[in-house]
């Protein structure tokens, strides 16, 4: 039986209304809407000490902070990277006139494979930028050896990535830097937002220059800097949402033991395995539908939109198929057999605090009794 209402990959969490009119209030009284206001100043504070980082640095999308980070490294030349991302990693490098090159990624994890990582390397290789893909934390140690070894930067994409640890301790600090994303489809949502989490005091007073148009005072410039500010009414519902933050994950959390117990033994069916002592976040329930299930993937796709259920291929297709990328030599499909599997099997299921177990056990059925293609 069709579902009456729709069910789409994921839904914003939100506080309620009542409980955010305060800072509204506030945010009208005092008249301050940006430039590092009191909310701002609050939330890098109390979202540094929930993380279990030292510094970070609010910034007003996920996007941006990518491009600030480079930035802030003074990153030149080629970039190894991930094809197994949304377009903004890649973007990002080419917004400061750097050069994707593209890398196989692990069938495990999805993520960036640290053993094809160094014959990439070459004389204009400056740094190396993964993807903690869908919250699950990266070789960071295999891919710091490497960096070591080589004299290159690491900066993270870690805009899955909000408060996944590793045997106890933040992913965020890893590399040289991290960048989270805050998005309205994000684990923890400020509308739109991001942070930068910086190794010490120096880096994070750098990256608030160069976000706020490379301005240091009032008579002082010290670089070209852009305006990636994350405003009061952002910040002001960070704070909120922080007081949320724990038991959302643990909803997420419920409802991918849920699908996993449910989608166990399904032939042709991959829930991707986590990480050993990692501590997730679940901001996506991705699965891999290979030959032995009945439909392919695009088949599944169209049977649960039938099922008014909206998952998502994600991600599909690759960075490295895209019309701006494909001419790269990285970028051909020889170089990336994993990668263009994995985006031809991918299937993101729905997956929000407000899903509900009904909801999940007739999306279970419906992947179970799926039979013709």
């Amino acid at each position: 039986m069709t579902n009456e209402r729709p069910v789409y990959v994921t839904k914003p969490f939100l506080p309620p209304l009542e409980e955010f009119l305060p800072y509204l209030e506030e945010i009208w009284s005092t008249k301050i809407l940006t430039n590092a206001g009191p909310f701002h100043q609050r939330l890098e504070t109390e979202l540094a000490r929930f993380l279990g980082v030292e510094h970070l640095a609010l910034v007003s999308n996920g996007t941006l902070g990518l491009v600030v980070a480079l930035q802030a490294l003074h990153i030149t030349g080629e970039v190894i990277t991930t094809p197994f991302s949304f377009a903004a990693t890649a973007h990002s490098l080419i917004w400061n006139n750097l050069s994707p090159v593209f890398v196989d990624i692990e069938p495990d994890t999805l993520n960036l494979n640290p053993a094809k990582i160094e014959a990439a390397i070459t004389p204009d290789t400056s740094a190396i930028m993964p993807v903690h893909c869908y919250g699950t934390p990266c070789r960071t140690d295999e891919i710091q050896r490497i960096a070591d070894v080589y004299g290159l930067k690491v900066i993270y994409d870690a805009a899955h990535a909000f408060n996944v640890r590793v045997d106890g301790k933040s992913i965020l600090a890893a590399g040289d830097l991290s960048v989270l994303s805050f998005h309205a489809t994000k684990v923890f949502n400020t509308f739109e937002g991001g942070a930068i989490v910086c190794p010490d005091a120096k880096a994070k007073q750098r990256i608030d220059y160069l976000k706020n148009f490379g301005i240091a005072d009032e008579v002082t410039v010290t670089a070209p800097g852009i305006n990636a500010k994350m405003n009061e009414f952002q910040a002001a519902l960070g704070l909120l949402q922080l007081k949320y933050a724990g038991n959302a994950i643990e909803q997420r959390r419920e409802i991918a033991l849920r699908y996993l117990d449910g989608l166990r033994d399904v032939k042709g069916i991959t829930c991707l395995a986590e990480r050993p002592g990692a501590t997730p976040n679940h901001s996506y329930f991705p699965i891999l539908v290979d030959e032995a299930y009945p439909l392919t993937r695009d088949g599944l796709y169209e049977a649960l939109k039938e099922e008014n259920v909206y998952s998502r291929r994600y991600f599909y297709p690759l960075i490295s198929d895209m019309p701006m990328y494909r001419r790269l030599a990285s970028a051909d499909p020889s170089n990336l057999p994993v990668a263009h599997r994995a985006a031809n099997q991918v299937l993101c299921l729905p997956i929000y605090p407000e899903l509900g177990f009904s909801a999940c056990d007739m999306i279970i059925a419906a992947i179970r009794n799926s039979r013709t293609g």
